[in-house]
């Protein structure tokens, strides 16, 4: 594992921080994400609460089990120390075919070490018709050329 940014953060490593969450999310990958929390890491994510890494990447594995060809955007909203609030939105189907589009805003806590701490997600969805999708890069990385989420006007 590379050595993780660590606060206190600045608008530019905040910003590479956000990216980085929105890079491993896109990758889908739970035991890697995990990583980036701490072993005490705690979320609030809807009505679920988690309290471990081996929590948060039970979580991942659900989530990304029934939120099928996943494509997120995350944007830095603001920052100050080792906290970092970002708003997101991403589209997912699910295995009836259904698109849907989520929209949420994170607050983020860092300890000392760069990984994350605290974790409260704030989440609404709706479903969309597929013609009606926004984030069509290849599964993985959103391609650096593809435009943000201000873009969209979510």
């Amino acid at each position: 594992m590379s050595r993780p940014l660590r606060p206190p953060f600045t608008e530019e490593s905040a910003i590479e921080k956000v990216r980085l969450a929105e890079d491993g999310w896109n990758s889908r990958d739970p035991a890697k994400v995990a990583l980036a929390y701490t072993t005490d890491t705690r979320w609030r994510n809807r009505a679920e609460f988690v309290t471990s890494r081996e929590e948060a990447q039970a979580f991942l594995t659900r989530k990304w089990n029934r939120e099928l060809d996943y494509r997120l955007i995350k944007e830095l909203w603001a920052f100050t120390g080792n906290r970092i609030a970002v708003r997101y939105a991403y589209e997912y189907r699910d295995d009836s075919g259904q698109w849907f589009r989520a929209y949420g805003n994170e607050n983020w806590e860092f300890a000392e070490d760069g990984l994350m701490r605290a974790r409260h997600a704030s989440i609404n969805e709706h479903p969309i018709r597929e013609e009606d999708r926004k984030f069509r890069w290849p599964l993985g990385r959103r391609p650096d050329d593809h435009r943000g989420l201000s873009h969209f006007g979510f």
